[in-house]
């Protein structure tokens, strides 16, 4: 990874809820606002616009862990913000805190962390994964439990 990410550096999306988004399971729409699992996208998508710039052309950056409470619904075509902050690097994992917030205030908040690995790791694994091996990427990074919010 190159120079330059530092904590507390933050990136910042803003969604529209859409139907797509809304909670639904099989294809049957249980709420109509904006799901736990688009959360989890968004959390995932802004944490990884924060690791970018930085990264050596050779390597690419996977989810590796998400923890978060969803604690209030968004309503469809209302606008969510998402907000990661860089907490925590090292050579082979940056982890974010993220804050979620619509024009009522916060409706989440959590941490996603991420692994920085080798192109060719990661094209090993998703072969690996083709052909039912194992697929794990701990044996590639530094093992830290996750406290759950």
């Amino acid at each position: 990874m190159k120079e330059g990410l530092c904590i507390g550096d933050t990136k910042t999306i803003t969604v529209e809820v859409t139907r797509e988004m809304f909670a639904q399971f099989g294809g049957e729409v249980v709420h109509p606002v904006y799901s736990t699992a688009s959360m989890v996208y968004h959390m995932e998508w802004v944490s990884r616009q924060c690791i970018l710039p930085y990264l050596e052309e050779n390597e690419e950056v996977m989810g590796a862990a998400v923890a978060l409470k969803h604690i209030a619904p968004s309503a469809l075509g209302t606008n969510v913000k998402l907000t990661a902050a860089v907490s925590e690097i090292t050579k082979r994992m940056v982890t974010t805190e993220l804050i979620v917030e619509n024009d009522n205030g916060r409706i989440g908040e959590g941490e996603v962390r991420q692994a920085i690995l080798p192109k060719h790791i990661i094209q090993e694994k998703v072969r690996a994964a083709s052909i039912g091996g194992n697929v794990s990427i701990s044996s590639q990074l530094e093992r830290k439990p996750i406290t759950f919010l």
